[in-house]
């Protein structure tokens, strides 16, 4: 199994950005993904889930900001963040929900 990331960087507040996840080694149209963050000194904590049916789930501090969403056919999951505040900086990791499945991580700054 094999998932990476990209589309991490600095980016100043309010701005947005879009990561995607490319995975192999999965049949991914079944698998639920989610998206994982973790911030210097601070646990892992989990961003938004999509199920393979496209049902969705966000923590509190996302909603109205973050989009998850999923193509089957790239085999790729996709984090759209909008008005993204300094708070929000973190190392990004996509996982197979519910598995030890992690991406390598991709760093997101948010900083003016």
């Amino acid at each position: 199994v094999q998932l990476v990331e990209s589309g991490g960087g600095l980016v100043q507040p309010g701005g947005s950005l879009r990561l995607s996840c490319v995975a192999s080694g999965i049949t991914f149209s079944i698998e639920s993904m989610g998206w994982y963050r973790q911030a210097a000194g601070n646990q892992r904590e989990l961003v938004a889930v999509i199920t393979g049916r496209g049902a969705t789930n966000y923590a509190d501090f996302v909603k109205g900001r973050f989009t998850i969403s999923r193509d089957n056919a790239k085999s790729t999951v996709y984090l759209q963040m909008n008005n993204l505040k300094p708070e929000d900086t973190a190392v990004y990791y996509c996982n197979v929900y519910f598995t030890t499945y992690w991406g390598q991580g991709t760093q997101v700054t948010v900083s003016s």
